[in-house]
């Protein structure tokens, strides 16, 4: 995979992993995006950091990038937070909560502090 959507697919795979489809009702990743019915209970968080992780992929084969590049190279600043959750060093009911707190954020309902957007990141 092009470095260039690495952040992206971090980004997709962890909130996937935090949603309530794989942690509450132990369905895999997999399931959850390929079942119809499953993928109607992920949060919009994670359908908006899919939605842009495929727009990534589809910005690899756009020929009008082929000069301007198809966006930044990887940070790694998923990559800890990644590697984590592929070990399954992580707390489920902490993972529940950023995701429910990160959804809210979403909706508009609260705002950041820093000590709490500091918590936050992987």
């Amino acid at each position: 995979m092009p470095s260039s959507c690495k952040d992206q697919r971090y980004k997709m795979a962890i909130c996937l992993q935090r949603s309530p489809c794989v942690l509450i009702e132990r369905h895999t990743p997999k399931e959850c995006v390929q079942n119809q019915e499953l993928l109607k209970t992920l949060p919009s968080i994670c359908l908006a950091q899919m939605k842009e992780f495929m727009d990534c992929k589809r910005g690899i084969i756009d020929k009008s990038k082929r000069f301007t590049g198809n966006g930044p190279l990887s940070s790694g600043k998923y990559d800890e937070h990644f590697e984590n959750f592929s070990k399954g060093n992580l707390d489920p009911v902490e993972e529940y909560h950023k995701l429910k707190y990160l959804e809210k954020l979403n909706s508009g309902e609260s705002t950041l502090t820093k000590s709490t957007e500091r918590s936050l990141q992987p």
